[in-house]
């Protein structure tokens, strides 16, 4: 990253798609990420191991899983998931949330 952005609104930045999720990159290195994501209601994102990693939620209601444990989310939630468990998102209603993480390192 060479340069500072701003983002004055996330809703300028988020997708929503009926075809699923469509992350929105807004910052990618060697070794971290940030993704704008938006979710219509019912719609998922699979179960998957990642590195150490913050979502913070916008707007909307739904759950994340974490390694089976299932927490409510909802507009003002953030969560930390710890690197390697296994995370997956499900939204009761329209979720757009802030995902970012350490970069994993490919051995």
């Amino acid at each position: 990253m060479t340069q500072t952005t701003l983002y004055p609104a996330w809703q300028e930045v988020i997708q929503y798609s009926d075809a699923g999720p469509n992350p929105q990159k807004i910052i990618e290195t060697d070794n971290f990420r940030a993704v704008i994501v938006g979710l219509n209601a019912g719609q998922k994102i699979p179960s998957h191991p990642a590195p150490a990693s913050t979502y913070h939620f916008f707007a909307g209601t739904g759950s994340i899983i974490v390694n089976g444990e299932r927490f409510a989310v909802q507009a003002g939630t953030t969560v930390v998931v710890p690197d390697g468990a296994t995370r997956s998102i499900e939204a009761e209603t329209k979720l757009a949330f802030l995902g970012a993480q350490a970069a994993q390192i490919n051995q």
